[in-house]
């Protein structure tokens, strides 16, 4: 009887064994791209020209991985302007830029007579992309 009981202990300590053998898997699961999108406050739609109008920005992530790198690269594509970051880093069109912080602002200086329009994209290093769009149109009065 004790060499039965011995016997069915020792297939039971196989099986669990086997089990386990198989349900390991030597890869983690850990996610470290995470959705996510950029706020921004009202701006203003006139500006004249060599005014700034404030965008303030805000970078809300769905999760945290601490080494995901966020960047910025804007293209003005209608009308003339400078664009700034709040360090008063200007940004130069289709150059990408480092973004520090995930509450930062933009300054848009518009140069032109006209409408201008600009396109703002914040990429992580994941290739996810958020894009922004922005419409200005001259304030100026025209003399009759």
């Amino acid at each position: 009887m004790k060499k039965i009981i011995y016997q069915m202990l020792v297939g039971c300590y196989i099986v669990a064994a086997l089990v386990l053998a198989c349900a390991c898997n030597s890869q983690l699961d850990i996610q470290t791209r995470y959705p996510f999108t950029v706020e921004t406050m009202p701006v203003p739609k006139k500006l004249k020209v060599n005014e700034t109008a404030e965008i303030r920005c805000e970078l809300k992530r769905d999760g945290r991985w601490e080494d995901t790198r966020y960047t910025i690269r804007w293209f003005l594509y209608d009308g003339k302007g400078t664009l700034k970051l709040d360090d008063g880093t200007v940004l130069l069109p289709n150059d990408r830029y480092p973004l520090e912080k995930e509450t930062f602002r933009l300054y848009f200086t518009s140069q032109s007579d006209e409408q201008s329009s600009l396109k703002v994209w914040v990429e992580d290093s994941f290739g996810q992309t958020v894009e922004l769009e922005f419409s200005y149109n001259n304030e100026n009065e025209k003399e009759k």
